[in-house]
């Protein structure tokens, strides 16, 4: 009987040691985790977590923060939410106030996703601070609009930010931002064809840039800009890309982020959660999505299986 009762009870603690290894409450729309923050101290730290090798540790990217209800896009409270349930990417977007503070905000007019209505490049700051966000279902929350400077501060030692510059929005004003902010080490600047890159590039040689590579052609007009490997992630669309694609870019180190917004991110929804570990093992290293938190849970399940880890994560 005393045998017996030890048995049970070193089975309990051997199960109560696993449970407290996992996330908490893997099985429901909410999963959370200890390790979690991604700790950069340097560009060539960003360099070497983002330098493709075979075991990559594959991260989702929260489209515009990762609303939700009562949490707005392109929000810090958005941010710090999304943070504390994964080590994440945060995308977010840059615009510009008519006195020229550099503001978090997607569309160039204030009625989708704010109290306010108008263009965000006819209102002052001291008018846009008194607007409150809007959530996910366009309910009004207590949150306001916040500076770059104000989530490049939040987000040292926490998360890599990929930065989504608007039309009409200097380069040279964002790579001023990152710099006053000593961000370098987990900010990432996204462009969309390589003349964009090659200015980035231009104005701050140590930045990582994201670019779209969709081709072999794609990468040759950045390797003539002499935008070094090392400082692409290469954005590969918002389908499947081809394995030759893939194949290419970590050939030459470079991971490869895919869009899931959109129709991936439908096709996860309908089939389930597993469509998200089929597009990593296709290939894709960052899933750059509207559903982090289902996307996290099956990424995170996936790392686990491979016994993926990274010195940055923690």
């Amino acid at each position: 009987m005393i045998r017996r009762s030890t048995s049970l009870l070193t089975v309990a603690v051997i199960s109560l040691f696993i449970t407290s290894c996992l996330p908490s409450n893997l099985g429901s729309s909410d999963f959370r985790y200890a390790a979690n923050k991604i700790k950069l101290t340097s560009v060539s730290d960003l360099y070497r977590f983002f330098t493709y090798n075979e075991k990559r540790y594959p991260l989702v990217s929260a489209h515009r923060g990762g609303p939700a209800p009562g949490f707005p896009e392109n929000a810090i409270e958005t941010f710090e939410n999304s943070y504390r349930h994964q080590p994440i990417i945060i995308e977010f977007d840059v615009r510009l106030t008519k006195d020229s503070v550099l503001v978090l905000m997607h569309d160039e007019t204030l009625d989708r996703t704010t109290s306010g209505t108008g263009k965000l490049s006819e209102i002052t700051f001291a008018a846009l601070r008194k607007l409150r966000l809007k959530d996910s279902e366009g309910n009004l929350t207590a949150y306001r609009i916040p500076t770059l400077d104000e989530a490049l501060q939040w987000g040292a030692g926490k998360v890599v930010f990929t930065i989504d510059v608007k039309r009409d929005v200097p380069y040279a004003a964002v790579i001023e931002a990152i710099r006053r902010n000593s961000a370098q080490a987990y900010s990432v600047v996204i462009t969309y064809n390589a003349d964009q890159a090659a200015a980035v590039h231009q104005l701050a040689p140590d930045l990582m840039i994201s670019a779209s590579i969709r081709s072999a052609d794609d990468l040759l007009r950045l390797s003539d800009r002499n935008i070094p490997d090392n400082r692409l992630l290469a954005f590969v669309g918002t389908s499947e890309a081809p394995t030759s694609v893939y194949e290419l870019l970590h050939g030459h180190g470079i991971p490869c982020i895919l869009g899931t917004m959109g129709n991936l991110d439908k096709r996860a929804a309908t089939r389930g959660d597993t469509v998200y570990t089929g597009l990593v093992e296709q290939g894709a290293d960052i899933l750059s999505t509207d559903r982090p938190i289902e996307a996290g849970r099956a990424l995170h399940a996936y790392r686990n299986a491979h016994k993926l880890t990274s010195p940055f994560v923690n």
